[in-house]
């Protein structure tokens, strides 16, 4: 009778992961009903802690939409907090292949009806639970999935359907700019433009030069058919969690955001004004810090210490304060501030009104 050996084999070579479970810092792909999503996440779930998930505008991608933010010294306090997921709108990834002719792109509904086959992709590898806030979205993804979204930071959005009037503009711009210049024209203001800055020129030169432009031209129109999201303080159609609405004091869309801010429950709202038409690009500093106490507000990182331009405003406050007594600290602080120094961080969500000006 043979005699039986135990033998153990060792292996050469690591497992691999699943082909569910994210990779951290790789391109993930998702197949949802609308056709193929790309996302990219960095870090790794945090206990009892929600991720930051990001949605570039139009004629951006993940990487020129954020790239400046969260590369900022002072946010990777909060990154280290949190998992960050990069959205990246179909055929907007660099990379993208061109959409063949005819190809229907999908609607700014249907592409916020992505996002949860992106977090139902996450949980199976992770099972890290709601992925909030949804960062910078032009999409109505809370209206439809109120219940995946914890929080919303939303810049320069504009929540109404062009008009008429807008709609022949548009047309008319259509004859005599190039695509590139009509989003540029989106992106920032029109002093921005004519001032030739040289990040004006940087964006020109990608977006004129973009491989994928035809697919930029494809997600452009898109953006240019949505429906009104017809908010109403009070009404069925609201948006239930924390908001921040940040605004570039020289945005194409300052009119409309300061409209949105006016229709949303002003216990749940936030809004600044930061200089600039894309803060997120010219003033990262300052909406970090705002973006931190918001996330503060929700109830995250409360023990966080201050960021580099809270220890210099309040070494100002304590010079104003020394040198000029009470007279010039509430100088400092006055919210009409013509000095354009910058303003107290937005109040807790949850703690009554919120909307503020932050002119910094």
């Amino acid at each position: 009778m043979t005699e039986l050996h135990e033998v153990q084999i060792t292996e050469e070579k690591p497992l691999l992961l699943p082909p569910s479970q994210p990779v951290p810092g790789k391109k993930h792909s998702v197949e949802t009903p609308y056709g193929l999503v790309t996302f990219t996440v960095h870090g790794t779930p945090k206990p009892k802690r929600p991720a930051i998930l990001t949605y570039h505008d139009v004629g951006l991608n993940h990487q020129s939409c954020f790239e400046p933010l969260f590369h900022f010294e002072d946010m990777q306090e909060i990154v280290k907090n949190f998992v960050v997921v990069h959205v990246d709108a179909p055929g907007m990834e660099e990379g993208a292949p061109l959409f063949p002719l005819g190809y229907q792109y999908p609607s700014l509904d249907q592409l916020a009806d992505m996002i949860p086959c992106i977090l139902q992709y996450l949980n199976a590898g992770w099972d890290w639970g709601l992925v909030s806030p949804l960062f910078l979205s032009p999409l109505p993804h809370q209206l439809s999935h109120p219940d995946t979204v914890e929080g919303l930071v939303l810049i320069n959005i504009d929540p109404n359907a062009k008009g008429w009037m807008d709609w022949a503009a548009h047309k008319l711009s259509g004859l005599t700019s190039s695509i590139p210049e009509m989003i540029l024209a989106h992106l920032f203001s029109q002093e921005e433009l004519s001032g030739c800055r040289e990040l004006i020129q940087q964006y020109r030169e990608a977006l004129v030069g973009a491989p994928n432009l035809s697919n930029i031209q494809l997600y452009w129109s898109s953006y240019n058919t949505r429906r009104d999201l017809n908010f109403e303080r009070g009404g069925d159609v609201t948006l239930k969690c924390p908001v921040m609405l940040v605004v570039g004091d020289q945005a194409p869309h300052e009119d409309a955001v300061v409209e949105c801010n006016s229709k949303l429950d002003p216990t749940q709202t936030s809004f600044l004004k930061i200089p600039g038409g894309q803060p997120q690009l010219t003033q990262p500093g300052k909406l970090t810090e705002a973006f931190k106490y918001f996330v503060q507000g929700m109830g995250y990182m409360a023990s966080s210490c201050m960021t580099r331009l809270s220890r210099s405003r309040t070494a100002s406050l304590s010079s104003a304060a020394s040198g000029d007594g009470s007279q010039s600290r509430s100088r400092t602080l006055s919210q009409n501030s013509e000095s354009g120094s910058p303003q107290q961080p937005p109040p807790a969500p949850g703690s009554g009104a919120h909307t503020m000006e932050v002119s910094c």
